[in-house]
């Protein structure tokens, strides 16, 4: 009879204690315990958050100065790819054609 009800109660997941006083302490125990794992887990989840918010902060940092740095010459490189894409562009100013002199070693060459 007694393993009859031993394997009845975990069965259904019960233990009592015969004495109510235990199933109190049992009750406020479980209570305390439930809430420190919640209390503890709540603080490691703030614990994580924060770094990774930190983390979040300094990799966008970085990003903006990386961006501030090479936007500079970046900006400088379009302006100059910018003028090779101008093939037909005009150039004004005033030129003089010289003549070169044949008895000059220098200008062996006619132009």
């Amino acid at each position: 009879m007694r393993a009859n009800k031993v394997n009845h109660q975990f069965r259904n997941r019960q233990f009592s204690a015969g004495n109510p006083l235990a199933n109190v302490l049992v009750v406020i125990v479980g209570i305390i315990v439930i809430s420190l794992s919640l209390a503890l887990g709540f603080v490691v989840f703030i614990g994580i958050a924060g770094f990774m918010l930190v983390m979040a902060a300094i990799i966008s940092v970085r990003a903006w100065w990386l961006s501030k740095r090479f936007g500079a010459r970046k900006s400088a490189e379009q302006v100059r790819t910018s003028s090779r894409r101008e093939i037909h562009r005009v150039i004004e100013g005033e030129y003089r054609e010289v003549r070169s002199r044949k008895s000059d070693p220098d200008n062996s060459q006619d132009l």
